[in-house]
């Protein structure tokens, strides 16, 4: 197996700038003084050769206002990776956007995709290949979060499936642009990983959990143009899976969350083997961690889990501790 990235271990940085419900924006970059001391995280993490990194955009610092991209906020991450021979895997979008913009018009399509083909033109020019762009984050999430039970931006209810269908639409326009000036561009596509059991005691209940389960997979199916071809998916359309993974990515079905050694608990390997398996592509775990004193058994598991796979074939690039900096506590 040839490996993708530069270092099987990787760090992701936290790097949201979304509104919450109240009206404040967060900027999780700044609010870990990442920013501010880039350098000098990116020369601790090559202490432990550490090479790979997650990173993402600041779109409302980046674009203030309709028609500005300015990436000021972006060259010091560039010239500190090079610096360092960090390779970064950049997010377009990580759940935040500008004020000005609604997300379900074609003006917010045309300003990301803007934002990315300004992106693109900034890496030829500041940053040696490879590249690798993520262009939005967990279109899963985000769908389900803002568009049907109103956690997260925009905070509707009744309207995953628009905004899945306008993130995937996004995406693919980003990705038609990026490469138009970035040909040997690698898209990664990090969504969340989940199991569902069913309950033992009410009949043909794993039928329905299965149902919602494979829900996780519409975000890819509709970027490679597997459902809903009308929205202009294309096979090359994704390089690399990334698979999101937490304690809190397996329930019980309209229950509790299951966690290992439950004997409900579908164990990681074989999650990671059947996404595989449908996509046969290169997979890595772009998100998995938990906090203070469960990381390190949590950490084990999922090295452990992913060891099991790669004995099975399954082609695992890389295993990516998120966040690597603790964050404070979201409102």
């Amino acid at each position: 197996m040839i490996p993708v990235f530069k270092s099987f271990l990787q760090a992701g940085y936290e790097c949201s700038t979304h509104k919450l419900r109240n009206g404040t924006r967060l900027d999780l970059v700044a609010s870990t003084n990442h920013d501010r001391f880039v350098s000098e995280d990116y020369a601790l993490l090559s202490e432990f050769g550490i090479r790979t990194v997650r990173e993402g955009l600041r779109w409302p610092l980046i674009s203030p206002t309709a028609g500005v991209c300015d990436f000021c906020t972006v060259l010091p991450f560039l010239r500190a990776a090079r610096k360092a021979n960090i390779e970064i895997i950049w997010d377009l979008l990580h759940f935040g956007w500008p004020d000005y913009l609604d997300i379900f018009s074609e003006a917010w399509i045309q300003a990301f995709t803007d934002l990315a083909f300004g992106f693109a033109q900034l890496l030829k020019n500041e940053s040696p290949p490879p590249y690798f762009v993520a262009s939005v984050n967990e279109i899963s999430f985000v769908s389900w979060g803002g568009g049907d039970v109103a956690y997260l931006n925009p905070f509707e209810h009744h309207r995953g499936v628009e905004l899945k269908n306008q993130l995937v639409k996004a995406s693919l326009s980003a990705i038609r642009v990026m490469r138009a000036v970035l040909p040997e561009l690698l898209i990664v596509s990090p969504e969340p990983a989940i199991y569902i059991a069913g309950r033992r005691d009410v009949p043909d209940d794993q039928v329905h959990a299965d149902h919602y389960r494979v829900s996780m997979f519409e975000a890819w199916d509709r970027i490679l143009g597997r459902s809903m071809p009308e929205l202009g998916g294309f096979e090359s359309a994704i390089d690399i899976l990334g698979v999101n993974y937490y304690d809190r990515n397996q329930w019980r079905n309209c229950g509790e969350t299951l966690l290992p050694g439950d004997p409900d608990y579908k164990p990681f390997h074989l999650i990671l083997e059947e996404i595989y398996n449908r996509y046969r592509r290169p997979v890595f775990v772009s998100e998995t961690g938990t906090e203070n004193d469960a990381r390190p058994a949590w950490f084990s598991y999922i090295y452990s889990e992913m060891q099991r796979a790669i004995t099975k074939g399954i082609p695992l690039q890389g295993l990516c501790l998120y966040p690597i900096l603790n964050h404070p506590t979201l409102g």
